[in-house]
């Protein structure tokens, strides 16, 4: 009874925080359940753990909108205002536009992190003033906690610069409109940094994975170490921070032997496939519990794209198999398509072009982001694959970035990935690494975005990976322009402001 308690509590608390989103900084506690009829037994525990990770899940949507859409990746093609198929941006083109203020940010509330922020920090609380969870657990459950902690701060600091640091769980009084500056970036960092070292510590040397590798893990924790590790290297901290973040991959390539590159590359994202030996970490959705919010921005209505074809297939869509039943919103430029080369698999696993049909020979009219293609059920189709945060070859990319910025060749991580994805079609001399046109630039970095251009299509990673790598990069590829380098990062939306009177918004945007 009491376990199902708190996933009502829970469940309520992410609804308020959903609707909170656009109006203020919700950190208020779930409910009086917390202190006075919870965390009795280790059950209690198990449940929010749970309950933690399905707050996690209802973040996917931003983190998908911060990491990837202000990119060159989505958006309409020259000459349109609205998707191919004739639906309406109706305001995310603000986003790949890169026009956000405080009326448009983009994202609101700092993404509604805080109410799992709050949650965390209550179990990080509990945990350590419990004595009836048995110690393994405990370590694990801690090593979850701080490492979730890290990676929602991480995402703010990358998204916004400042932002409010709340590491005390509240319980007895409500925080939602909160007057509480924010700490700067180099606290922020420093907060980040500290919380993976708290969840090594409590992982001590547990490699395992739990439900499906939904559950955070230590080669999470390590993963993400890389990434702020690789951050901090590019800005700064050089040769010290990039071999922290060759150390941390290494670790998980010794210590996990089952991970590895799946030669079909659908394959990893397949909802019958979950928890491969690609994953290292995925937010799950299944069947009748939960699905992928996508569908709403980046898919088609089924009714509109039967009206166009499929030109590898020479067939026209039809409203039984290309059941998308979405609304397209946010479709993938066509420029983006042609970017990818026709014999690489990632190009026909991730997005699907549309052509008319005119005088029998097709012209392209558009595309659509089809990476995850869900599950049939009862003639609907239910988007129940699950969402990468980190793969394997995620891992080797990474590892050829930290190579690269010690002066090490990246060659052989590029050529691991470059090999997966032309298959048998596959020639070094002319798709290996130092190759490929993008390679004779001369600049290790240029081929590195590259790959994991293709390879992270639809995971978040674009806009992260050229913020990382240095502001050059984003204005070589997106609409942003050193004149607007305030543009970096996100604006505080102008609710927020408004009812937490001692943020400020971020410089260069219009206060109101």
């Amino acid at each position: 009874m009491r376990k199902n308690i708190i996933y009502i509590g829970i469940a309520l608390g992410m609804m308020v925080a959903a609707g909170s989103c656009q109006n203020e900084l919700n950190l208020a506690p779930v409910s009086s359940i917390s202190n006075s009829n919870y965390w009795k037994t280790p059950d209690q525990f198990d449940a929010f753990v749970s309950g933690v990770m399905s707050a996690f899940r209802s973040s996917t949507y931003q983190f998908e909108l911060l990491g990837e859409v202000r990119a060159d990746v989505f958006g309409t093609d020259p000459g349109s205002s609205s998707a191919f198929t004739g639906e309406a941006t109706q305001g995310i083109e603000h986003l790949w536009l890169n026009t956000l203020d405080g009326n448009n940010p983009g994202v609101s509330n700092f993404g509604g992190f805080y109410f799992n922020i709050n949650q965390i920090n209550l179990l990080i609380s509990k945990l350590n003033s419990t004595n009836i969870v048995a110690q393994t657990n405990k370590n694990y459950y801690l090593g979850m906690a701080y490492g979730l902690r890290a990676f929602y701060y991480f995402q703010m600091l990358k998204s916004w610069g400042k932002c409010i640091i709340q590491t005390e769980p509240t319980t007895s009084f409500d925080l939602s409109k909160l007057a509480k500056p924010a700490s700067g970036t180099d606290s922020v960092m420093a907060l980040i940094k500290s919380d993976i070292n708290l969840s090594e510590q409590s992982f001590g040397n547990d490699f395992s994975f739990k439900n499906q590798k939904s559950y955070w893990s230590l080669p999470a924790t390590l993963m993400l170490k890389a990434h702020v590790y690789l951050w901090t290297a590019h800005k700064g901290g050089g040769n010290t921070d990039a071999q922290t973040a060759l150390n941390a991959l290494n670790a998980i390539q010794q210590n996990v032997s089952s991970l590895k590159l799946l030669p079909d590359f659908a394959s990893v994202f397949a909802s019958n496939n979950k928890g491969n030996n690609e994953i290292i970490f995925a937010i799950h959705n299944q069947l009748n519990e939960s699905s992928l919010p996508f569908s709403g921005t980046f898919e088609p209505q089924t009714g509109l794209i039967a009206n166009f074809y499929d030109s590898v297939n020479n067939r026209q869509f039809n409203v039984t198999t290309d059941n998308w039943g979405g609304v397209l919103r946010a479709p993938v430029m066509i420029s983006t398509f042609r970017r990818f080369n026709d014999m690489d698999q990632r190009k026909w696993a991730s997005i699907t072009a549309a052509y008319n049909l005119v005088n029998g020979k097709y012209q392209i009219a558009g595309c659509f982001a089809s990476k995850y293609q869900g599950e049939q059920n009862a003639g609907s189709r239910v988007y129940t694959n699950d969402y990468p945060i980190y793969r394997y070859s995620g891992l080797l990319l990474l590892k050829a970035e930290a190579e690269a910025l010690l002066g090490q060749s990246p060659a052989n991580e590029i050529n691991m990935i470059r090999q997966r994805a032309y298959g048998a079609n596959y020639n070094p001399a002319v798709e290996g690494y130092p190759n490929e046109p993008v390679d004779q630039r001369g600049d290790p970095f240029e081929s590195i975005l590259q790959e994991r251009y293709f390879e992270f299509f639809f995971e978040g990673k674009r806009w992260y990976d050229l913020r990382r790598m240095g502001d050059k990069y984003v204005y070589e590829y997106t609409t942003v322009t050193p004149a607007e380098s305030y543009m970096l990062l996100w604006p505080i939306d102008r609710n927020t402001l408004t009812n937490n009177p001692d943020l400020q918004q971020n410089p260069g945007y219009p206060l109101f």
